[in-house]
């Protein structure tokens, strides 16, 4: 009877990806690398619950590791036919190949030498479109300067014109009143100049030849108008100036995320905070978002705190609730430069950051914090560090400490944890790739500590 061929991944173990290392065998019949399995179930120790990660079987007690001896000789024996297989490979390469892999070489090289070409291209385009960006800017800016300047002038004009005409109009009748007041001390004059007749016939005969008085143009006929006559020209031109700052505000908001969006592709990236007070100008006001809550968590402190408890809230049904993992993240979403402290007490939490895309329903690698490309986590016990991204396991030594520090550089793919005293004092610094915007957020792993129930709060820096 001919021997089946030995597929690769009937030999491989579906944590590392890699042939077997060591394989064992585990109750449920899966085989895994003994490091891999260990290295899982070490971080599972915490919850008391350990799993197969191919068929989510569950142990209640920590299985024994059991060597595989088939497998074992299996995957020697694929190890062997694989040398073989890479001597021939080479072999090959070294005796036909190599003129072709020259001629790749160049290919790609003339490709890449057309890409730095295209490259400087588009940098003397971004040059060249700024330049007449600045110069039609100046230009439109210059004449709005002039419109402005003739309108004040204008605005002179009819105030002075204006002015004019009202002392005009004062004067008038100010002269009036004056001529008024001359008639009048004129006639009091022959009036004191008869009283003083003795002869009371030739007073009487006298008396009807006084002229009578006219109608006097006096306060009850003037309208005095008030002191601040153009206080409404005024009152104008400001609600005109607030509106243009309006405009120009509006305008400029508009133009900065344009500039952002420009690639500056020779720029220098700033330096990363180092003191405290660099950290906290970065500082970011977080809050927790309800609907992603898992119903075993408890929301307190304006939704800024979370405790892990022992009975289910009666949370409403949402799409974006973590129903299998303790979770939830932030209802503020990550990017640019932000820094944010939290802080911690229990058996043991998790400080994340997460794309709003990761998996909520049942638990599982695509839904639990670490355990995916869309999350990264900081695991985080009374004795120890561990990191997790991807389903990779990272050890981390420094200080444990009940409040964190988090720095997130979005553009830059940075992310750093640090532990905040009196110092800070950096735990683990990540370099990557974030395509989308993050939001922080905790996994809390144990149900009861010495003090209650694990908590964790984002820290009011304001």
């Amino acid at each position: 009877m001919a021997q089946r061929g030995v597929r690769l991944e009937e030999i491989s173990c579906s944590i590392c990806l890699d042939l077997l290392k060591d394989p064992v065998t585990i109750p449920c019949g899966h085989s895994y690398c003994k490091n891999c399995i260990k290295d899982k179930w070490d971080g599972e120790d915490q919850r008391r619950i350990h799993s197969c990660p191919q068929c989510r079987k569950e142990f209640r007690f920590r299985p024994v590791l059991v060597k595989n001896i088939m497998l074992a000789a299996l995957v020697n024996d694929r190890k062997k036919t694989g040398s073989k297989l890479l001597q021939l490979i080479t072999a090959m390469l070294d005796l036909k190949m190599w003129p072709v892999m020259k001629q790749q070489i160049h290919q790609r090289i003339q490709d890449q030498e057309k890409d730095v070409k295209l490259l400087q291209q588009e940098v003397e385009a971004i040059n060249v479109s700024a330049d007449k960006a600045v110069e039609d800017s100046e230009k439109i800016f210059t004449e709005l300067i002039r419109l402005l300047q003739e309108r004040s002038s204008d605005v002179k004009q009819q105030i002075r014109s204006q002015q004019e005409t009202e002392v005009s109009r004062v004067k008038d009748v100010q002269e009036k009143l004056q001529q008024e007041i001359t008639e009048l001390k004129r006639k009091d004059a022959e009036l004191e100049q008869f009283s003083h007749t003795e002869d009371h016939t030739q007073f009487l005969l006298n008396y009807p030849s006084l002229p009578a008085l006219s109608e006097s143009t006096g306060s009850s006929s003037i309208n005095i108008r008030p002191l601040r006559h153009f206080e409404d020209v005024t009152a104008a031109v400001s609600e005109l100036r607030d509106k243009l700052q309006d405009v120009l505000r509006d305008t400029g908001t508009n133009i900065s995320p344009r500039l952002t969006k420009v690639d500056v592709l020779l720029s220098e990236p700033e330096p990363e905070p180092k003191t405290r007070a660099e950290f906290l100008k970065y500082s970011q006001e977080l809050t927790l978002d309800p609907n992603t809550a898992n119903r075993f968590l408890l929301l307190s402190e304006g939704n800024r705190k979370v405790t892990r408890v022992e009975e289910q809230q009666f949370y409403p049904d949402h799409p974006d609730r973590f129903s299998g993992c303790c979770q939830i993240l932030s209802r503020e979403s990550l990017t640019g430069r932000c820094y944010w402290e939290v802080q911690w007490r229990g058996g043991g939490i998790e400080v994340v950051v997460s794309n709003k895309s990761i998996g909520r329903a049942g638990r599982s690698n695509k839904c639990e914090f670490g355990f995916n490309d869309k999350s990264w986590s900081l695991n985080c016990t009374t004795d120890r560090y561990t990191f997790y991204h991807s389903n990779i396991k990272t050890p981390v030594s420094g200080p444990v400490s009940s409040r964190l520090g988090v720095y997130l550089d979005h553009t830059a793919g940075i992310l750093s944890f640090y532990s905040v005293s009196g110092t800070m004092t950096l735990i683990h610094r990540v370099q990557t790739r974030f395509t989308q915007p993050l939001h922080a957020g905790f996994g809390l792993f144990s149900l009861f500590s010495h003090d209650g129930g694990a908590t964790a709060e984002f820290v009011n820096l304001k």
